[in-house]
């Protein structure tokens, strides 16, 4: 037996049935996950649940705005991506300032009588190194970009959008979709040359 369709399952969460909004978050949840993974390489387990969450929290009260003009997945990974984009912008704050207390490496605890011996921050050697790099400079050059280029970005190559959902989800006609995205990508390109010092300027997906 198959289970409701989406718009009837929407309707009932409208409605406010609990029931129905375990479904939802049954049926998108691993899919906005990945969706968030893809998009920060930096991105830890924890990072991913936490903007999940977040996400979800934001579908709950929103959901009352969803018309339906595109796939109920595709306004998610709207949310997701925002989402994301402020939870970096608040760890990137953290990092410039708030809240740090420095620890002396020299200084001993005073349970044990040792040093500290903090973990090492690389990979594990079993780690494609140049995959985890090559990801982190993609995201820099993202970051780069305006709002509507990293969107459409985003939207079709880690959400996986075609482009008659991007032009939905967009509100834009296909033509415009196609222009916007060789754009983007071309002005990708020219900022990924920079941060990968002209060396990978081809490993951007194609935009034809």
């Amino acid at each position: 037996m198959t289970g409701p369709s989406e718009s009837e399952l929407l309707a009932r969460c409208k409605r406010g049935d609990t029931g129905a909004w375990d479904e939802l978050f049954d049926r998108h949840y691993a899919a906005a996950g990945r969706f968030v993974f893809q998009l920060g390489s930096d991105f830890t387990r924890e990072d991913v649940e936490e903007i999940c969450q977040e996400t979800f929290l934001a579908v709950i009260k929103s959901l009352t705005s969803f018309k339906g003009g595109s796939q109920f997945q595709t306004w998610l990974f709207r949310i997701a991506a925002n989402k994301a984009r402020d939870h970096r912008e608040r760890r990137h704050a953290a990092k410039r300032g708030g809240g740090r207390s420095d620890v002396s490496l020299d200084a001993e605890d005073p349970e044990t009588g040792l040093t500290h011996d903090p973990p090492a921050a690389t990979p594990a050697p079993d780690v494609d190194l140049s995959k985890v790099e090559d990801a982190g400079l993609i995201r820099v050059a993202l970051d780069q970009l305006d709002a509507p280029c990293r969107e459409i970005i985003q939207l079709r190559y880690f959400g996986d959008l075609s482009y008659e959902e991007l032009s939905r989800t967009l509100e834009l006609n296909p033509k415009t979709v196609s222009s916007r995205l060789s754009k983007c990508l071309d002005r990708l390109e020219v900022i990924a040359r920079k941060v990968f010092s002209g060396e990978k300027s081809g490993a951007f997906p194609s935009n034809v």
